[in-house]
């Protein structure tokens, strides 16, 4: 039976793994930390139950896809809620909900623009053919040779893609009131780039949020997934095993042979699955020789952002908070400035609230609330301390304290934060990134560093620096697609054996 090592059990690693363990590989996943997740831990005290990372549950047919490749349903292991609204917007002026009906929706654009419910009919319409294009097509390609993309049909969808306008202008085609163009923007101000650098592509993420809708896996939040996927791979065969922090390869030829960690323990392997930082496994791990791409090379990158991250527990509950609310009461444009243009600490950043409290009760004691806060910064700063952190901690406490109208300081009784520094040291994050590459045109698909190495026969990697990109959705297709290369390997391996 052949072996394969896959590195990372988060959501890339366990998607490779089931996909692998179902074609009769054994496979083992080594994982740095004592739960699986990657990313995506959970975070449990006094308690509080805290999704660590990713707290949007968008394009659900990603999933249900995922799981029908081995007979399944996400049914057989959490239940779905559809939030309603689907999150609210926190203006300097007052708030707006974004309701999950569509046609409330469209009275609330014709409200604040006259004929923009008209226009984003069109250009939802739009955006749900780059959905179907981009996610449901392309997004599955390995990206390895133009090859896969010298077809009829494929060329002709590439053409569908706008791939050569930038979403600012696409949405300004469309809409002039800003703060329409804000909420259609926010999908896109984690891809890496201003709005005006991003191609128009990812209109499909609108068309994620408005139509397939913002869900919650209730009574376990995002880890849900988590525990779904490795009960899945377990069921499979596969081995985990935690606290194994990978240290080295061994080779022989152009092939690894083992796997080493820190403890000393060494894992045979016939093929590998990097899903752990793509940077770090290359220019860490690999002696020159086996390397694809130079420092030089990482260097010119450009990154999607890192974060401030802060999990709070309170003794009271906040009347008035959704279970997710942007806080846009600052300047979009220079917040965005600050991460892209000008890299440096925001001197009014925009923050993202999630108060997951409000539809699960089981994450909070009773009469308590959970709330998740987000601050996006740029990538690779320095100055990373505590009081830093304490700074803004107090300063978007404080908006919060104005828009609800209630003390919120005062009734913390756990707290918790987490930054650039500890991205680096928990996840070897490259320059501290929490999104992985920016998604910009000179960035996408045989663009992105390669799935495969090119340099050692049966490596892969899998995640959010190669295809397809960045996201819980695009992460589990990329452990699959990862698994399918790795097939390929082994198989080839085999045929020349006999």
């Amino acid at each position: 039976m052949d072996k394969v090592i896959v590195i990372g059990a988060g959501f890339s690693g366990l998607a490779a793994a089931c996909c692998l363990a179902a074609e009769g590989i054994e496979v083992t996943v080594l994982e740095k930390h004592d739960q699986a997740g990657g990313r995506a831990r959970q975070l449990k005290s006094e308690g509080f139950t805290f999704d660590m990372g990713p707290s949007w549950y968008w394009m659900p047919g990603v999933f249900e896809r995922f799981f029908n490749r081995f007979g399944k349903k996400t049914t057989d292991y959490y239940t779905l809620k559809r939030l309603s609204p689907s999150y609210r917007v926190a203006w300097e002026d007052g708030n707006m909900d974004i309701p999950s009906g569509y046609a409330e929706l469209r009275k609330l654009f014709e409200s604040v623009e006259k004929g923009s419910a008209r226009k984003l009919d069109k250009f939802l319409d739009g955006a749900a053919k780059k959905y179907a294009i981009g996610m449901e097509r392309l997004a599955y390609q390995p990206a390895l040779s133009l090859k896969e993309f010298v077809d009829k049909d494929v060329i002709r969808s590439l053409l569908q893609l706008d791939l050569f306008n930038s979403m600012s202008k696409h949405i300004g085609k469309y809409f002039n009131d800003p703060k329409l163009r804000q909420i259609l923007s926010f999908p896109v101000l984690f891809l890496g780039a201003m709005p005006d650098h991003i191609p128009a592509l990812y209109s499909l993420m609108n068309y994620a949020d408005i139509k397939l809708g913002t869900w919650y896996p209730v009574e376990g939040g995002m880890y849900s997934i988590v525990k779904a996927m490795q009960s899945l791979a377990t069921s499979l065969g596969v081995a985990f095993e935690f606290q194994q922090d990978v240290a080295a390869f061994e080779f022989v030829g152009n092939k690894v042979t083992n796997v080493v960690t820190t403890a000393g323990k060494h894992w045979e392997a016939d093929g590998v699955v990097a899903t752990a930082d793509y940077h770090f496994i290359e220019q860490e791990l690999l002696p020159p020789s086996y390397r694809t791409y130079s420092d030089s090379y990482w260097t010119k990158r450009d990154m999607a952002p890192s974060c401030l991250l802060y999990y709070i527990g309170l003794n009271k509950k906040l009347p008035g908070l959704q279970h997710h609310s942007l806080f846009f009461d600052a300047p979009f444009d220079q917040h965005a400035a600050d991460i892209y243009k000008s890299p440096k600490w925001p001197d009014d950043p925009l923050f993202y609230a999630c108060c997951t409290s409000v539809s699960d009760e089981t994450v909070a004691p009773p009469g308590c609330e959970n709330l998740f806060l987000l601050i996006p910064v740029a990538p690779g700063l320095s100055g990373d301390t505590v009081e830093l952190r304490e700074f803004y901690f107090k300063k978007i406490i404080k908006r919060m304290e104005k828009h609800l109208q209630t003390s919120i300081m005062p009734h913390i009784i756990f707290q918790q934060h987490y930054a650039t520094s500890n991205f680096m040291q928990d996840y070897n994050a490259f320059k501290g990134n929490a999104y992985g590459l920016a998604n910009t045109l000179t960035q996408t698909a045989l663009l992105k560093p390669s799935l495969r190495s090119r340099k050692v026969k049966n490596l892969v990697y899998a995640g959010q620096l190669t295809v397809p990109g960045p996201g819980v959705p695009p992460a589990i297709i990329s452990g699959e697609i990862a698994a399918g290369e790795i097939l390929k390997t082994l198989a080839s391996k085999n045929a020349m054996m006999i």
